[in-house]
């Protein structure tokens, strides 16, 4: 730094040593007596352009700065370039007070530039990896908040259904029965087929809400998912109509799911009628699938995916698709983009629940006026399964039967129709309220009771509890297991535990004849 009079104020030792200069014996002398006394190349080399620079600080008085590109002069240590940078210090009037010059080593400038631009880079990166980790954390709190919501909203769901399963059973058990004795031409008939109607749709309703709310039974077996689309193939073309276009692509060497073959029908058709609804100008329906290998960072990015082998059925259709406000409600029940009348919002919710409550997880993309696609995945068999055939084919006929059969069931109306239909199919047939009532008339009844058909959820004495009780007495006996919804009881996870039997409520005189009789042919060895 120098003063008013461009005499030396201070100097800094690196740039005394870079002059070949002693610091104390250059402040306070003139700046040009010190320049003079530079000998070496290395000063010779500054003196020059530090004069200019001084004679440009006295006439234009401004910042500025130049680069000195020295000669070696042996010593290593030394720079070979100087970068130095000039700064007029003037006083209020404008003169000249003072000018500093600041020195600096431009290779090791560069040298800490790249440094700089390296731990820049590194920084980053590691703020990139921070952001994605968030992104993705974000991402998986966002899906897990929904999956918290979709829950909570699919057990009450289940719970209002459980109620209105009991109601059904008694509206769908006596209006079947009136029907079946009213003669075709009474004036009655009609109104109660219009009863029994309505009362069908709302068990289709309630089935929904069970397959959202993931507490139906599910009786999974090793499946060819290939072999259920050919089964459905002409069904869904009904369906659709002949202004869509069906294109089946079926996985080569497909591994067999571990799925219900109903619910799976079930699962397809939902998603054919949304695809449909999606073209209404016509359009392509592409059905197809595939085996897939999902690995940990998968899983990690969808909640609810699993590790492991997988078959996947991917449903895409050319529609309308699904606008981007409402793609994260699409699986909440009740709700619909449809208007008024034209949808019911429980497709896709049992969609949903029915793929979760069957080990699997399903994913969707949809944009607006390209379409969307569904891609449901389930467990997946690696080595090939012997698949089970139902022995049991529902018929037109409630099948009869004379066999004593002890029913078990709280609801009073319930049993009392349950009783009628039983009593009208020619069995005989004790009930009860309650498991202790049923192991009181099992221990005073002497003769054969060929079925317990109870509930599985009753107070003080599950269903469960009752057959196990049971065994010890009537080993012989068969046991048929009710319910308007699932518990611990007889299943795990969702899925009906082996070697057991169990009918679905709402139950009708059919439907419960059919299974009853089901069952006790097997016991039989005919089924």
């Amino acid at each position: 730094m120098l003063d008013g009079n461009l005499r030396i104020a201070a100097l800094s030792p690196l740039v005394g040593e870079w002059l070949g200069l002693h610091v104390a014996a250059c402040v306070g002398r003139p700046l040009e007596d010190v320049l003079g006394e530079i000998q070496s190349t290395f000063g010779e080399a500054l003196k020059a352009p530090l004069l200019e620079l001084l004679s440009h600080a006295r006439h234009a008085r401004t910042s500025e700065s130049i680069s000195i590109r020295l000669p070696p002069d042996g010593d290593e240590t030394r720079p070979r370039s100087l970068r130095v940078i000039q700064i007029p210090l003037l006083a209020a009037a404008g003169e000249l007070v003072n000018v500093v010059w600041c020195f600096e080593d431009e290779e090791l400038m560069r040298a800490r530039n790249v440094e700089l631009e390296h731990a820049n880079r590194e920084l980053l990166r590691e703020i990139a990896e921070h952001i994605k980790t968030e992104k993705a954390l974000q991402r998986s709190q966002e899906q897990l908040a929904h999956a918290q919501r979709l829950d909570a909203v699919g057990q009450l769901a289940a719970g209002i259904a459980h109620d209105f399963n009991n109601l059904l059973s008694i509206v769908l058990g006596y209006s079947s029965a009136l029907i079946a004795d009213l003669p075709s031409d009474s004036a009655m008939r009609a109104d109660v087929e219009q009863i029994l109607s309505a009362g069908q749709r709302a068990t289709e309703l309630t089935r929904q809400l069970l397959a959202f709310g993931r507490r139906q039974v599910l009786e999974p077996r090793p499946l060819d998912l290939n072999g259920v689309i050919l089964q459905v193939d002409r069904m869904i073309r009904r369906i659709i109509g002949e202004h869509i276009e069906l294109v089946t692509l079926p996985g080569d060497d497909l591994w067999d799911a571990m799925v219900d073959p109903g619910q799976i029908e079930q699962v397809i058709l939902n998603l054919v009628i949304n695809a449909r609804d999606a073209m209404p100008a016509g359009g392509v329906l592409t059905i197809e699938t595939c085996n897939a290998v999902f690995d940990q960072d998968y899983a990690e990015a969808h909640v609810g995916a699993n590790v492991g082998p997988h078959v996947v059925l991917a449903v895409t259709d050319t529609g309308v698709g699904i606008p981007k406000e409402t793609q994260p409600r699409i699986f909440e029940p009740f709700f619909t983009t449809k208007d008024r009348g034209k949808g019911t919002g429980l497709g896709l919710a049992s969609v949903f629940g029915i793929v979760k409550q069957s080990g699997g997880h399903i994913w969707f993309y949809s944009e607006p006026n390209k379409g969307s696609t569904f891609k449901l995945c389930f467990p997946g068999l690696l080595e090939r399964s012997r698949r089970q055939t139902d022995r049991f084919v529902d018929g037109d006929v409630a099948p009869r039967g004379s066999e004593t059969i002890l029913l078990v069931e709280d609801d009073a109306q319930l049993r009392a129709m349950a009783r009628a239909i039983l009593i009208r199919q020619g069995y005989q047939v004790l009930d009860a309220v309650d498991g202790a009532e049923a192991l009181t008339l099992s221990a005073r009844f002497s003769g054969e009771i060929a079925l317990l058909l109870t509930d599985v959820v009753m107070p003080r004495m599950s269903g469960r509890d009752l057959a196990t009780t049971l065994e010890g007495t009537r080993p012989n006996m068969r046991v048929l297991f009710m319910s308007g919804y699932t518990d611990n009881a007889i299943v795990r996870g969702g899925v009906l535990e082996t070697g057991l039997f169990f009918l679905q409520k709402p139950i009708t005189p059919k439907t419960l004849a059919r299974k009853v009789r089901h069952v006790l042919d097997w016991r039989n060895g005919c089924g």
